[in-house]
């Protein structure tokens, strides 16, 4: 193991190469800002997603990224021309797609070792685990890894999920020491807060809960923090500030059925006050996202509740959470998958939520349409859906017909809207 400054390491990637880089908070910064002060690739092939930073790397020439989930700063980067390009695949197919790449050089960032010597990979387990203890592997291969002091050290379940780097596995070693990215919570407003009142009456007592970023989210689990119930556990591809605050409301048993004991998580991103909270946790395990996002493992656990967001939802149910019309907003992540294993979880229920119109411009427009716009990609189909939730209410969808489903939709739309959606379904009955 070598020990570099990130821009001896940078020149360690060679003109013509391919990189593979994990998820948001797995990225190793010091060492992508240092690659990109390289002016020019011949051919430069990195993959990656959700980029937490506007690197001039992927506006060189040569260089070509191909991304799983587009966050703000793919979006700017193709907005200014850039050579940017969306893989369409869920979370856990990233697994695959590194396998299948195979890239020559991956780089990841890690916290300071621990007295065993073993480097935890922080704040993301993801898709990219396996690869980088098999480019560790490989003398044809480099894993470069950046630690930083300041980020937690985080805990797997070993033997099978170490969740950690042997110094004998790293070829390049980069130390830093600069501030991690933080993502503050998004203040909830009245429909936010209207919209969790009415998730919160599908919450038992005794249930296991996914929840994404953002203001719902936040909302939802403040209100079981604050509330009467009890006995949850979590299993969520992301652990929030939202979920930190439901544990320490001491409503959190974890005796889910699956890695009991445990709130079991791939990847976590919230403020600094969450990062030292993990630090070191126990009771919080990040596992690989091939673990953490199989339908038939959520299935497992107990009472399983997912809650997730979409941009909007067609009267036949079909999801579209991560394009505008034809432009790729975000990504697909485990959203199908939370989906269809909560519906086989004993008394699971799975919830997609969204304010019932959207801002564009001036102009109002309802999330609840009567067709999928052209050129827009489903997430997920509408035979996996159950129930959907706006401030105006809740379609329960799971076993109804298509005309009373589309009749559901529409009574939870927003009532500027209900007379042409009831229209539409009227034209359909024809």
């Amino acid at each position: 193991m070598e020990i570099l400054s990130a821009e001896e390491a940078a020149l360690r990637v060679r003109s013509v190469d391919n990189l593979a880089l994990p998820l948001g908070p797995g990225q190793p910064p010091a060492f992508m800002t240092a690659l990109g002060e390289r002016t020019s690739f011949e051919s430069l092939e990195v993959f990656s997603a959700l980029l937490l930073g506007l690197y001039p790397l992927f506006t060189r020439p040569g260089v070509r990224l191909r991304s799983g989930f587009f966050g703000p700063a793919e979006r700017a980067l193709r907005a200014a021309g850039h050579d940017v390009h969306f893989v369409p695949a869920d979370f856990r197919r990233f697994t695959a797609i590194a396998e299948r790449m195979a890239p020559r050089v991956m780089a990841t960032a890690a916290a300071p070792a621990d007295a065993d010597g073993r480097f935890s990979l922080s704040l993301h387990a993801g898709a990219t685990v396996e690869e980088l203890h098999l480019c560790g592997r490989d003398p044809n291969r480099l894993l470069i890894v950046e630690i930083n002091r300041r980020l937690p050290k985080t805990l797997g379940i070993p033997p099978q999920y170490p969740h950690g780097l042997r110094e004998d596995e790293i070829d390049i070693l980069i130390e830093t020491d600069q501030p991690i990215f933080s993502l503050p919570d998004a203040p909830p407003n009245a429909i936010h807060r209207a919209i969790a009142e009415h998730v919160r009456g599908f919450v038992r007592d005794g249930a296991t809960l996914q929840t994404g970023i953002g203001a719902i989210p936040n909302a939802v689990v403040s209100l079981l923090a604050e509330g009467p119930g009890g006995d949850y556990g979590i299993h969520s591809e992301m652990f929030t500030d939202g979920l930190m605050r439901l544990v320490e409301s001491g409503k959190v048993t974890n005796r889910k059925g699956a890695h009991d004991g445990y709130a079991i998580t791939t990847f976590a991103m919230g403020s600094e006050a969450l990062y030292e909270w993990l630090d070191e946790r126990e009771d919080v395990r990040f596992l690989p996202v091939s673990e953490v996002n199989t339908p038939a493992l959520i299935a497992h656990n107990r009472n399983f509740v997912s809650i997730n967001g979409a941009i909007s939802v067609d009267l036949a149910g079909q999801i579209v959470a991560d394009t505008l019309g034809s432009i790729q907003y975000s990504g697909i992540g485990g959203h199908e998958d939370f989906v269809a294993g909560a519906a086989f979880s004993h008394d699971g229920r799975s919830i997609v939520c969204l304010p019932s119109v959207a801002q564009v411009g001036d102009q109002p427009v309802s999330r609840i349409l009567a067709t999928v716009p052209p050129g827009s990609m489903v997430t997920t189909p509408r035979h996996q859906v159950d129930i959907v939730i706006t401030e105006h209410g809740t379609a329960e969808l799971a076993g109804l017909t298509v005309e009373e489903r589309m009749h559901a939709l529409a009574a939870i739309a927003h009532p500027e809207f209900r007379k042409d959606l009831e229209a539409y379904i009227g034209q359909a009955a024809d």
